[in-house]
């Protein structure tokens, strides 16, 4: 099934129905949620993920699985996706967030295969197996570090969404602690509190995430580390590899 409106067919009863998409350039799909889970696979582009309390960045090649019920936005970048929507019983496993996860080839070849399954495929046969195949896989995958978890605290969440949108590792917690008003040891504690993580590991994340878009973009290893602060693009690239497992490069488009 190619651009068919989830509402048209979610009524199906199958318990994967398998749906590929194609997007504009920055087209920005709106809150909204989704009665089944939802397998979001990028074919092309990049796409952002936010929900209320955090955002992912799901590259080319990789998805994101969004829980039923969860409402969620997504920016797609010159993206043509791949999605599964899977009834919640289907999958009694399936994370209670948003994960993204890399897309191994065999998977990836399934998930091309399904869009052309059509709503009402034969579930005893060939169709069917090919399913099932698909959800044993999803179920084997590991989360990758992509999240970037969001205060709920409105001064302190207004300081991260600035942060993340022109992240530099060379900010410090005593600059925002002086921003909101607190001491640095303050703000350490408050900051943790509201996100999980410390200032450095959520730093760390957001140049991540920003450096993965800039490098599926077209920006050179050279560029994205002296946009985010990096001294050499050596030390940007051994940050890199370190969070993500693979090397800054083989995020670029070209």
């Amino acid at each position: 099934m190619r651009n068919v409106a989830l509402a048209d067919v979610d009524a199906v009863d199958r318990p994967v129905l398998a749906i590929g998409t194609d997007y504009p350039p920055h087209y920005l799909l709106k809150f909204h949620r989704h009665r089944r889970a939802q397998f979001l696979y990028a074919a092309t582009g990049i796409m952002l993920v936010d929900t209320a309390g955090a955002s992912w960045t799901v590259p080319t090649h990789r998805a994101v699985l969004i829980p039923p019920g969860v409402d969620h936005q997504v920016l797609m970048d010159d993206v043509s996706t791949r999605s599964l929507y899977i009834e919640p019983l289907a999958v009694p496993w399936f994370p209670n967030r948003c994960q993204v996860v890399d897309v191994a080839p065999l998977l990836r070849a399934l998930l091309l295969a399904a869009v052309e399954l059509p709503a009402e495929y034969d579930r005893h046969g060939r169709d069917g197996a090919l399913v099932e195949l698909i959800l044993h896989e999803i179920q084997s995958l590991t989360a990758l570090p992509f999240e970037l978890p969001m205060p709920h605290r409105d001064d302190l969440r207004g300081q991260c969404q600035r942060f993340a949108s022109a992240p530099s590792i060379q900010e410090i917690p005593t600059q925002w602690a002086k921003a909101l008003g607190v001491s640095t040891r303050t703000f350490n504690r408050i900051f943790r509190a509201e996100t999980g993580l410390t200032f450095q590991q959520w730093r760390q994340r957001a140049c991540v995430r920003h450096a993965i878009r800039l490098l599926a973009t077209g920006s050179t290893v050279t560029q994205v580390a002296a946009t985010l602060g990096y001294d050499t693009p050596a030390a940007f690239s051994t940050m890199f590899t370190k969070s993500v497992g693979t090397a800054p490069k083989s995020f670029r488009r070209w």
